[in-house]
């Protein structure tokens, strides 16, 4: 990335984080603080930083409580491609779930 981008180590190592979540999967920005070693909110920061979502799954990241939180391109969206994501690798919600 670094050699295309100008990126901090921090942006770096969240961004790693951030493609080694699974497809149709989550993770809280907790979890990848503690993977990176970098504080909760910094994580928010670096996440909302990404300017490749297409290429880096940002909407992955989810709040403590499994609640959708922060999203660049709107909640709605992010649920949307959480659901797509889900209904890909043939899994189809009939209730209302949180992330």
């Amino acid at each position: 990335l670094t050699q295309y981008f100008a990126a901090s180590p921090s942006q770096v190592a969240v961004w790693r984080a951030l493609c080694d979540i699974p497809f149709g999967e989550t993770r809280s920005y907790e979890d990848i603080a503690m993977l990176t070693g970098i504080h909760p909110r910094a994580v928010g920061q670096l996440n909302g930083s990404n300017h490749l979502a297409i290429l880096i799954p940002c909407h992955r990241v989810v709040g403590k409580d499994g609640g959708l939180v922060g999203y660049g391109g709107g909640i709605e969206t992010k649920r949307w491609l959480l659901d797509h994501e889900l209904r890909t690798v043939g899994v189809t919600l009939t209730a209302p779930r949180m992330y």
